[in-house]
């Protein structure tokens, strides 16, 4: 800037000069209009740059992916600098290796992907709300940000929810019929393992499994610890029995894997345990452990199913039944 002021100032000196001379132009005159027009060339080359460079100045590409819930910048990508042009299927990868950590989350940041809490029947008759599942669409999330990275802009996480598969109007009827049931027994004189299955039973019992919901038995029972009153008692872990605090609510969750295997649902997650236990076939258990193994299946029979639980100390027994309506059972017949 301070050259191009120069040059200014020493063109109006020359102007100037030539206005005092006489008419007839010495060689001196001559060189130094000459040297003016050198002068006048230069500034309009570098105006001509100036220009220039201003136009080729890139604008920087940013991609900012937002939560739609609380409209906060989650993520920023800067395309370019992460290898856009150069390597696109890294770049790519990269994506879709942080899109799988938000959604499933890590040891200590949660993740989007919500289990569902299934809704669930109170002692009245009354729908107590769970929670639904949300999922967040990690192959849609790869798209929108692969596509947003041209030309730069807001991507918003595809997060979907997804209530459960059944209509209020139905509830009434869904214990009419029982599809399916399995009982299993247990020794009534063991105190510890018998509190253990009552509880777990009760936590599922009444649950509403709407058409194509999914069941998790860790989130529906939650926490198999003293601070929700469950007490000591043996438990299979790695081949031996051994005490620990929830033993016995393997067998709720085993009768629950024997009644619902009557019925066309879609196992997600299945365990057995590392040897065999007394209540159920070898090879018919499914093993459970919060925050470890879980027994989840979705409900693919077409229709909602009612879970009902029914513990008879007198007798030993654990009796897993699934109901529906009668309108229901025909459908499930076709």
């Amino acid at each position: 800037m301070k050259k191009y002021k120069s040059v200014i100032t020493i063109l109006l000196s020359f102007s100037l000069i030539g206005l005092v001379g006489c008419s007839e132009k010495t060689s001196k005159e001559q060189a130094l209009e000459k040297k003016v027009s050198e002068l006048q060339k230069q500034v309009e080359q570098t105006k001509k740059k100036q220009e220039k460079g201003k136009s080729e100045v890139k604008k920087t590409i940013v991609v900012n992916v937002i939560d739609p819930e609380t409209k906060n910048i989650i993520k920023t990508f800067y395309p370019e600098q992460m290898g856009f042009t150069t390597n696109k299927e890294k770049y790519k990868q990269d994506i879709e290796d942080w899109g799988k950590l938000e959604a499933r989350g890590t040891a200590t940041k949660p993740g989007y992907d919500q289990r569902n809490t299934p809704d669930r029947i109170s002692a009245n008759g009354m729908i107590i709300k769970g929670k639904p599942r949300r999922i967040l669409e990690e192959s849609e999330l790869t798209v929108k940000v692969m596509q947003a990275s041209v030309s730069g802009g807001d991507v918003s996480l595809p997060l979907y929810t997804y209530p459960s598969g059944y209509k209020t109007e139905e509830v009434p009827q869904l214990g009419e019929v029982i599809v399916a049931s399995y009982t299993t027994f247990f020794n009534s004189s063991v105190t510890g393992r018998n509190r253990n299955i009552e509880l777990s039973a009760a936590a599922i019992n009444n649950v509403i499994l709407g058409n194509q919901d999914y069941f998790s038995f860790n989130t529906t029972v939650g926490p198999s610890d003293q601070a929700h009153g469950y007490q000591p008692a043996k438990e299979a872990i790695d081949g031996k029995l051994v005490d620990g605090i929830g033993g016995g609510i393997c067998q709720t969750s085993s009768t629950l894997y024997n009644a619902v295997d009557k019925l066309k649902v879609t196992y997600i997650e299945k365990h057995h345990h590392s040897l065999h236990v007394g209540y159920v076939p070898t090879g018919r258990d499914a093993t459970v452990s919060y925050g470890g193994a879980d027994f989840r299946f979705q409900n693919t029979t077409g229709v909602a199913l009612l879970l009902k639980a029914y513990v008879d100390k007198s007798k030993g027994s654990l009796t897993i039944e699934i109901r529906t309506s009668k309108s229901n059972q025909e459908i499930m017949k076709k």
